[in-house]
């Protein structure tokens, strides 16, 4: 397999162009955060924190959301339609392409 490239914009405005591997098990909470991006993962990719949200741009399909994903997009700020948590979207080579935002950080 190979990488798949990913865009990431900042909640400064700023988009980063990433190498995301799609053979190492890695969700994409975990590549941002490799890059030093600033997404927090405070619950380690558990979906019990949402400090990971992102929005995405793309009109990539993902998996489905879960129960935990939608119950903690439920309780968070900031949520629009097209929000995710990082943490429970593996890098696969279909993700090649993909743009997201990071959410605002909570208040």
């Amino acid at each position: 397999m190979s990488d798949v490239r990913i865009t990431v914009i900042d909640r400064e405005g700023v988009s980063h162009q990433l190498n995301a591997p799609a053979d190492m098990n890695m969700n994409l909470m975990e590549v941002c955060k490799a890059y030093e991006l600033p997404i927090e993962g405070t619950c380690g990719g558990m979906a019990l924190c949402a400090s990971c949200q992102c929005y995405i741009l793309s009109d990539h399909v993902l998996g489905a959301i879960s129960e935990d994903e939608e119950a903690m997009l439920s309780e968070a700020f900031f949520v629009k339609d097209s929000s995710r948590l990082g943490c429970q979207i593996p890098i696969t080579e279909g993700l090649n392409g993909l743009q997201i935002q990071i959410a605002p950080e909570e208040i």
